[in-house]
C-alpha cells in the first residue's frame, strides 16, 4: 500500500486523502492549524465540482447548510443605493442557478466528519525538509519525527512550503493581480437578513453578508495595492484598518468589527503559474499549483476536481502497474485547460452576459471519467 503525505488540511487537501483512501492508498494530512480550520468566508461549489461533491456522497449535507441570499445592494460611497437586485448577487451569480454557496468552514466540516477513519491527520506540525531517492521522499518536520512516504503533495495554499521546497521561490510562480483582501467576521451590527451589501470608493470597497441564520456578518474588504500584505497577523490588521479607516460608510462600527475579530485574514489577490506541477515524487494540488485567486469565483471547485482528477489517476496507473509519473502526468494534461478557463474568470472579466457565458463554461469544461 503507497503511504502518501498531503501537506495541508484544508479543502483540496482533505479531498485528496477522502479519495486517496478510498482507493487503497495510505494517506497522512500534516496540517499547522492545531485542529480542522473553521470559518471564513462563503465559497462556491460548481458545475462539474457538484458532481465530484456527489460521488463524494455529500450532496444533502452541503446543500443543508448552503447560504439563502435574497438579493444584493449596491451602495455608494456615502451608502446611497445606487442599484439592487433580487435575481443575481456578486458573491454567487445568478440565484436560480444550480451552484451552490456556503461557508468555507461548513464545507470543512462535512469533508473532515466523512473522511475515511483510516486516514492520518497530524495537527500542529508542517514540513521543514523533501529529500527523495529510490526509496521514496524522505520528510522532516517542524514537530514530528523524520518519516519517508512514497509520494507527498502539496495542497498547502498559495504561499505552499511544499512548493518552495520542491519548486522554488514563490516569487518565479506567483502573479499579484494588483488587489488584497481581508475577512473577518462580526455580529450583525447592520440587520442585515439574507441580503447582501457591496459598497466601493475608489480602489477600495466592502462585500458584507449575513451568515449563521443571520446572526453573524461576513465581512470582506478590498483595496488596491502593489505593496504585499505583511505576514504577521497584527501587523497586517493594522494596515487593513488604515485603508478601512479613508471609507467614510459604517466607518466606526465597521473598525470596531475589525479590531474585536478573532478570525482576521488578509492576503494578496494573485495566481500561480507554473510549467509543471510535480517534481519527481512530490506534486502540487489547488491553489499550491494553480491559484485563479477569490476573483475568480472558482478556487473551492478547482480544489475539489483537481482532489477526485489526481486520486482517480494515481489510481488508475497502479491498476495498470504504472508508476507515479504516469498519474502526474495524466492528472496535469487533463487539468490544465480546465485551470485555464477558470484563471481567465479572474483576469478577463467581463462583463454582462459575456460575464455568466465564461463561468458556465469553465465550471463545466472539464471530464470527471475521460479515459
Amino acid at each position: 500500500m503507497q503511504n502518501v503525505l498531503v501537506s495541508g488540511g484544508g479543502i483540496a487537501g482533505t479531498a485528496l486523502a477522502h479519495w486517496l483512501a478510498r482507493r487503497g492508498f495510505a494517506p497522512t494530512v500534516v496540517e499547522l492549524a492545531p485542529g480542522p480550520r473553521s470559518g471564513g468566508q462563503a465559497v462556491d461549489i460548481r458545475g462539474v465540482a457538484l458532481d465530484v461533491i456527489a460521488r463524494t456522497g455529500l450532496t444533502e449535507q452541503v446543500r443543508a447548510v448552503r447560504t439563502r441570499m435574497r438579493g444584493m445592494s449596491v451602495l455608494g460611497a456615502d451608502g446611497t443605493e445606487l442599484h439592487r437586485s433580487e435575481e443575481t448577487t456578486y458573491s454567487s451569480g445568478r440565484l436560480d442557478n444550480g451552484d451552490v454557496e456556503l461557508l468555507r468552514g461548513d464545507l470543512m466540516e462535512i469533508l473532515h466528519d466523512h473522511t475515511p477513519a483510516e486516514v492520518e491527520f497530524v495537527h500542529g506540525d508542517s514540513i521543514t525538509s523533501l529529500q527523495e531517492d529510490t526509496r521514496g521522499v524522505h520528510v522532516t518536520f517542524a514537530q514530528g519525527q523524520p518519516r519517508t512516504f512514497d509520494l507527498v503533495v502539496g495542497a498547502d495554499g498559495l504561499h505552499s512550503r511544499v512548493r518552495r521546497l520542491a519548486f522554488g521561490p514563490e516569487a518565479d510562480c506567483l502573479s499579484p493581480l494588483g488587489t488584497h483582501v481581508a475577512i473577518f467576521a462580526a455580529d450583525n451590527f447592520l440587520g442585515l437578513e439574507d441580503w447582501q451589501v457591496w459598497q466601493r470608493d475608489g480602489d477600495a470597497g466592502y462585500g458584507i453578508y449575513p451568515v449563521r441564520g443571520n446572526t453573524e456578518l461576513r465581512i470582506v474588504f478590498g483595496w488596491g495595492s502593489d505593496t504585499p500584505v505583511e505576514r504577521d497577523p497584527e501587523a497586517a490588521r493594522k494596515t487593513v484598518a488604515g485603508r478601512m479607516a479613508e471609507l467614510p460608510w459604517e466607518r466606526t462600527r465597521l473598525l470596531d468589527a475589525l479590531h474585536r475579530s478573532t478570525d482576521f485574514y488578509a492576503d494578496v489577490m494573485a495566481q500561480v503559474h507554473l510549467d509543471s506541477w510535480s517534481a519527481g515524487r512530490t506534486v502540487l494540488l489547488g491553489d499550491a499549483g494553480y491559484c485563479a485567486s477569490p476573483l475568480s469565483g472558482q478556487g473551492t471547485s478547482l480544489a475539489l476536481v483537481g482532489a477526485y482528477v489526481l486520486a482517480q489517476e494515481l489510481g488508475r496507473a497502479r491498476g495498470a502497474g504504472a508508476g507515479h509519473r504516469a498519474a502526474y502526468e495524466r492528472y496535469e494534461r487533463r487539468m490544465r485547460p480546465f485551470v485555464a478557463l477558470n484563471q481567465a474568470l479572474a483576469t478577463e472579466n467581463p462583463g454582462g452576459p459575456a460575464a455568466e457565458e465564461s463561468v458556465e463554461r469553465a465550471k463545466n469544461a472539464i471530464d470527471l471519467d475521460a479515459a
